[in-house]
């Protein structure tokens, strides 16, 4: 009798890099197929991922490319404002020019800036390319955040053929401000009388400001202009303002100069005293020689007024103040321009009314048309007659004249009657 037996079928496995044939001695069982990675995929694999990362950067550089983008370079670095105020906001335009004469540059990413000059705009992101011989300009946004000092912020130009172009560009953060100065002022002031300030705007950073405006205000006091338009101040420069202020009583002049630093806005401001009292320098008209007559009732004051100030006194006049009454025919009298020392004569007619001392006034311009008077009293009680219009010296005249031709008469008859006889 025979006993049927089965076979067992052994697969026959093909002698691979990743496969091995299965042990079955043992178990008896077929195991399962396992791959092993050797050392060379595993080379294979890194260098694979490495230029995964590599060739989108540099995908297409070459010895040209390098060469081409070495010629390539910033032309010219524009900051706006030119110097900063801490905090002040502005722009730098960077100038990138390609000196070859037959090939684009390609760039695809632009930025500025550090932590002092922080950038406030976006970075050039997208890919644009500088012609042969030209030059391309990228405009950024910053803000100052450094103290006083310079500053060297840095400007990054990213190639796609080719390495990074990278350039520092120096740049001031300055808070120097604008300075007021007075250049000359009255000594001091009157009410209602109107002075003029002279002013001087000097701008000492290294950079010119723009849009420049003097404002004049104050409690009490009327000022003209109230605001003049200065405009751009250089680097250096200096430029003179001058205004008048009319104060009503003693008080301060709060003086601001507003300016931009290019879109920034800034100010200085100057307190100036209004005090009263005399000014040292003004006109100083003084009367002399005078002399006082009378004559049918009208009295005639004649002197000089003399210049004794330092400035020019315009459109001296003299004339009488009450009680006097002024009488033709010299009412007032005008002497015009006196300049400081300079002299001139008057003379004025009036009718006192028994009064035994009228005053005089003496009235000027100064250089700003303000009246200025004085007062200057006159007695007379010594008054000297004129006999040639004395009423009593006009009767004695003809009187005396009569009696000596009667008695020369008399005598000339009493001897003819003598010599008759």
């Amino acid at each position: 009798m025979f006993t049927k037996t089965r076979s067992k079928k052994i697969p026959v496995y093909r002698d691979t890099a990743l496969t091995k044939r299965p042990d079955v001695s043992r178990t008896g069982k077929i195991p399962s197929p396992r791959f092993s990675i050797s050392r060379v995929g595993i080379f294979l694999f890194v260098m694979a991922a490495t230029c995964l990362l590599v060739l989108p950067v540099n995908a297409y550089e070459t010895p040209e490319s390098i060469v081409a983008a070495s010629k390539v370079y910033v032309s010219n670095v524009v900051y706006d404002p030119g110097t900063f105020f801490p905090g002040d906001t502005g722009t730098v335009t960077v100038y990138v020019t390609n000196a070859n004469t037959n090939q684009s540059a390609v760039v695809n990413h632009v930025s500025f800036g550090d932590q002092n000059i922080r950038l406030t705009s976006l970075p050039y992101d997208s890919t644009t390319n500088i012609g042969p011989l030209q030059t391309r300009s990228f405009v950024f946004s910053v803000e100052a955040d450094g103290k006083d000092g310079t500053y060297y912020p840095a400007f990054t130009l990213n190639f796609r053929d080719a390495d990074s172009l990278y350039q520092r560009a120096t740049v001031e953060i300055d808070r120097t401000p604008l300075v007021l100065t007075v250049v000359d002022k009255p000594d001091a002031y009157a009410a209602g009388q109107k002075k003029t300030v002279y002013l001087q705007v000097a701008n000492p950073r290294d950079n010119a400001v723009s849009n420049a405006i003097l404002e004049v205000s104050g409690p009490g006091i009327s000022a003209t202009p109230e605001k003049t338009y200065i405009g751009s101040v250089s680097a250096g420069g200096k430029i003179p303002v001058n205004f008048t202020i009319t104060p009503d009583y003693p008080t301060n002049v709060n003086i601001t100069l507003k300016y931009d630093n290019g879109d920034n806005p800034h100010q200085v401001t100057l307190d100036l005293p209004v005090t009263f009292g005399l000014d040292k320098k003004q006109a100083n008209p003084q009367i002399s020689n005078v002399q006082v007559k009378l004559a049918d009732g009208v009295y005639h004051v004649t002197g000089d007024v003399t210049n004794a100030g330092l400035t020019n006194a315009n459109g001296v006049s003299v004339t009488t103040l009450s009680p006097a009454i002024p009488q033709d025919p010299y009412r007032s009298y005008v002497i015009g321009a006196l300049k400081p020392d300079d002299f001139g004569s008057f003379e004025v007619t009036f009718n006192a009314n028994g009064a035994t001392t009228v005053p005089l006034q003496i009235s000027y311009k100064d250089t700003d048309g303000n009246i200025i008077a004085s007062r200057f009293d006159v007695s007379l009680t010594g008054a000297a007659s004129d006999d040639k219009t004395n009423p009593q010296g006009n009767v004695l005249l003809p009187a005396a004249g009569l009696v000596i031709v009667i008695g020369i008469a008399g005598v000339y008859l009493y001897t003819k009657r003598r010599k008759n006889q």
